[in-house]
């Protein structure tokens, strides 16, 4: 049986991957992938706290579905995004895209 530390370093090592994506690259669409690997990572830590903790309950599983669901909204919501604004202003870096401000 594969020790609970296990998962939670390979948890942390994707999340520090991700955080890594979402705060050194310029692309939006990196920006997103980075993300989803965090999420990953969360489901990770959900499933393996739930399986050590109490399997007789499927509370860690439940969890992981419902962060699969928020994760494929966000990145349905965040293509459209990017979509929107390549076809607006030719470029998803995420430095020159300042619609906001006047």
């Amino acid at each position: 049986m594969i020790p609970l530390s296990w998962y939670l370093i390979l948890s942390a090592a994707l999340f520090s991957i991700g955080l890594f994506g979402v705060m050194a690259r310029r692309n939006a669409i990196a920006i997103l992938l980075g993300v989803e690997l965090m999420l990953n990572a969360v489901n990770i830590n959900l499933v393996a706290f739930w399986r050590y903790l109490d399997p007789v309950q499927m509370t860690g599983q439940v969890f992981a579905i419902i962060v699969f669901a928020v994760a494929a909204a966000e990145v349905a919501v965040g293509l459209a995004l990017v979509i929107s604004v390549y076809r607006n202003r030719k470029t998803v870096v995420a430095d020159e895209l300042d619609m906001m401000k006047w």
